[in-house]
C-alpha cells in the first residue's frame, strides 16, 4: 500500500509492478481523479474534512491495509512518513513501515 499521491506513489507502484507485488492506493475525495489511484492494482477512498486530514486518518488506513492483506506500507514523504504514531500503529498490526 502507498499512502501518498502524485509522482512518489506512481514510482512506488511502477517498482512494485516490476517485482510482481500487488499494489493498493488510498486517495482523498479531492484526489479521486488523480492518476496514482489508477496506477495501483486496487484503490480505496479515505475520509477526512480535508485532503490532509484524510491522508492522516491512521485508523482508516490501517483498516484498509488489513482488509486488503497488505504486508507493507510506503508512507511517501510528509503526511505519515514522519508520524511516529503511524509507524507504531503499523508495527502493532504486523505491517512493515
Amino acid at each position: 500500500m502507498c499512502c501518498n499521491r502524485g509522482e512518489i506513489a506512481i514510482r512506488v507502484f511502477r517498482a512494485a509492478t516490476e517485482l510482481h507485488i500487488k499494489t493498493v492506493a488510498v486517495y482523498s475525495f479531492e484526489d479521486r481523479l488523480q492518476i496514482h489511484r489508477y496506477k495501483a492494482d486496487e484503490s480505496y477512498m479515505i475520509t477526512g474534512k480535508s485532503p490532509v486530514q484524510a491522508y492522516l486518518n491512521i485508523p482508516e488506513i490501517i483498516r484498509i491495509a488489513k482488509e486488503t492483506n497488505c504486508d507493507a506500507i510506503h508512507p511517501g514523504y510528509g503526511f505519515l512518513s514522519e508520524n511516529a504514531e503511524f509507524a507504531e500503529a503499523c508495527s502493532k498490526e504486523g505491517i512493515i513501515f
